[in-house]
């Protein structure tokens, strides 16, 4: 396992799911970490109030917008090691507010690499979404599979990269890009379809999903952190962007029906027209080929995906009211 123990680190996007897993991991290597939450009048930093209070201590918290250069620029100051992860994700509300996801994850990574590059900054690890590929036009999906937006959201997220890339081709910035594929685990929101199966589980007899034909590549959380810490560890990632995935295909309706094995629920999965994506937008199939994840990071997921599912379920069991049950129909 790889470690980053003695780095001043920065987390951009620390209070969301992956972000606070991330935390939580190199708190307990060892690290220096700075985060860097979205700010609010509640002074609430997101999911890593979930955080055990050790972790919550140790953290030195800068609140702001990755939109403002200024208060970028003053998270960044100090670090060695940045990790970029703040973004707008819910894709079906990128639908209805394209331009915030364009200020927010364009102009957000423009506003960090620019931070990075002036503090000189000695690795940044940018993160990018299997969702830039859109539906595969081969598999398994390697990093030179066409670029292929099929939401507003997807068509951020390239640009980000973009943008990312320019600053290692342009001025020399240490940027190394994973591409993380569909992540899962304790704390992630009901937006996603995981938690979306669980929490109608657990709460009624029915669960209300769009398409269940999609095949996504699923990634227990604590996987896809390790690979964010070897990506940030070895110098032969900078200048590369690095597929993470299982390299396994599931369909949504197969992984409601292993889910519902593991509840021992007799729920019913009916599909809901409103819950579909726009037509041309679904992404159809996504499958990683991780060979390059193998290679250059010495990575591969060690968490099955029933395990996975075992561990997010437990968790959920013990937190079902955060989704809302009685409220929404999650």
């Amino acid at each position: 396992m790889t470690s980053l123990a003695g780095s001043r680190i920065l987390v951009t996007g620390a209070g969301g799911f992956i972000g606070s897993h991330l935390v939580e991991r190199l708190v307990r290597d060892g690290a220096d970490v700075r985060v860097f939450v979205h700010y609010n009048s509640r002074n609430d930093w997101g999911l890593l109030e979930l955080a055990c209070e050790p972790v919550k201590q140790a953290l030195e918290v800068v609140n702001g917008d990755v939109q403002d250069p200024f208060v970028v620029r003053k998270a960044v100051s100090g670090c060695t090691t940045v990790f970029h992860l703040a973004s707008l994700i819910p894709i079906p509300y990128s639908y209805v507010a394209p331009q915030s996801f364009v200020t927010t994850n364009v102009l957000g990574a423009l506003n960090v690499m620019q931070a990075c590059l002036d503090a000189g900054v000695e690795r940044v690890v940018h993160t990018s979404t299997s969702e830039v590929y859109g539906t595969a036009q081969r598999v398994p999906i390697d990093e030179a599979h066409p670029l292929h937006a099929q939401s507003p959201y997807a068509a951020s997220k390239i640009g980000a990269d973009m943008i990312a890339e320019s600053y290692w081709r342009s001025f020399g910035l240490p940027v190394a890009i994973i591409r993380p594929f569909n992540t899962y685990g304790p704390r992630q929101s009901a937006r996603a379809v995981i938690p979306a199966i669980i929490a109608q589980a657990l709460t009624g007899e029915v669960i209300r999903l769009g398409s269940t034909d999609p095949t996504r590549d699923l990634n227990y959380v604590d996987d896809i952190v390790e690979a964010f810490v070897r990506t940030a560890s070895r110098a032969e990632a900078v200048g590369q962007v690095t597929n993470v995935g299982s390299g396994q295909e599931t369909s949504i309706g197969q992984l409601a029906d292993i889910i519902l094995r593991l509840l021992r629920s007799s729920a019913r999965v009916e599909t809901d027209e409103q819950r579909r994506r726009p037509e041309r937008s679904e992404v159809e199939r996504l499958v990683c080929d991780n060979r390059k994840a193998r290679t250059l990071l010495d990575w591969t997921p060690k968490t099955s995906l029933e395990e996975g599912l075992r561990r997010t379920i437990e968790w959920m069991r013990r937190h079902v009211e955060r989704y809302k049950p009685r409220l929404y129909n999650v």
